[in-house]
């Protein structure tokens, strides 16, 4: 049978309200008793019953996490990463995958699954400034990912700017100037967008031309987009002396075909990736990339959510996250 607070209360010899006050880590609660109700929840193997607390609260004790691509590791790792941050708040995560498509990205964040979640973690890849401004749920919305929305929502993304031209900082650093850029799109998708500006700036302050024949266009995010552009940018003859790419998939995508037309890395060409996927960590040559603080962005969203739930934070916060550019063998080579 579960125990109960009273089972506990009884065992040590003391009211129910006092254990309930452990067990809700209320502060003023002498040490000596709470190391007394702790021995006796730990011997009995008490276990608080989340549900009917958040059912007390008027909440489920869900949050929702709603992202584009499962199949991409940045992603499987970030959400590995709220759900941590969730459970340190008790809270249980429930995920669905817009597969970056308009239709269901309009789906979670309209709120179809409001009387289930206390709150929604959004991922956007389609949906527009308008498309979110006429959401008419009521239930917290935290964005995440480098799409501009103006709009009264937190909202938690890197610098893809700055990122950019520190990862293009460090490859002209090493003495490369035909630094090509995979990944850009065709029409209009902020990320990329925002991570070839930075190429353009950095190239630009450093009095570099930037040789527009070096930008190639993917159509998607993974290895083979990365190696067809690769392939492609190869066989017009204008081979660069470095990539970066628009994220690791790509850039280990690229670095597949490099090798299979005999092209060393790094000395014939450096390349340099986003995300800091494990993947890139364990290749033959590993990669150099530009790695934004999962964990910090995993616990700022959860804590946002949690934060609107309860009345706190009035303004609408734009948090850049902490990012670092992680340097390995495809840039440095093997020491």
């Amino acid at each position: 049978m579960r125990v109960s607070l009273k089972d506990v209360a009884l065992h040590a010899g003391v009211s129910i309200k006092t254990v309930s006050n452990v067990v809700n880590g209320y502060q003023h609660v002498a040490p000596a008793m709470r190391e007394r109700v702790q021995r006796s929840i730990d011997e009995l193997g008490y276990q608080p019953n989340l549900t009917a607390r958040h059912l007390r609260k008027g909440r489920t004790g869900i949050v929702a996490l709603a992202l584009p691509e499962l199949g991409n590791p940045y992603f499987a790792e970030l959400a590995a990463e709220v759900i941590d941050a969730a459970a340190r708040h008790d809270y249980t995560v429930l995920m669905d995958h817009t597969r970056g498509r308009r239709d269901q990205e309009l789906l979670v964040s309209q709120g179809f699954r409001s009387q289930v979640i206390d709150g929604l973690i959004l991922s956007p890849i389609e949906l527009s400034t308008e498309d979110l401004r006429e959401r008419g749920e009521h239930v917290p919305l935290v964005l995440l990912g480098e799409r501009e929305y103006d709009l009264p929502y937190d909202h938690i993304a890197v610098d893809n700017v700055a990122a950019a031209r520190e990862a293009v900082r460090h490859l002209l650093a090493l003495g490369r100037r035909r630094i090509a850029f995979l990944g850009a799109r065709r029409g209009h998708s902020q990320p990329a967008h925002l991570r070839l500006q930075g190429w353009r700036e950095e190239l630009d302050a450093a009095g570099v031309v930037a040789d527009e024949r070096l930008v190639a266009v993917t159509d998607g995010w993974g290895h083979a987009d990365g190696a067809a552009a690769m392939a492609r940018l190869l066989d017009t003859g204008h081979r660069p002396d470095a990539v970066f790419a628009y994220n690791d998939l790509i850039a280990l995508g690229a670095m597949r075909v490099l090798s299979e037309r005999g092209l060393r890395i790094p000395e014939d060409v450096a390349v340099v990736g986003f995300d800091d996927v494990v993947e890139g960590r364990y290749g033959t040559v590993t990669l150099t990339s530009v790695s934004p603080d999962k964990a910090s962005i995993a616990r700022t969203a959860v804590e946002s959510v949690l934060c609107r739930l309860h009345g706190g934070a009035p303004e609408p916060r734009r948090v850049h996250a902490p990012y670092t550019l992680v340097c390995r063998e495809s840039t440095l080579g093997r020491r």
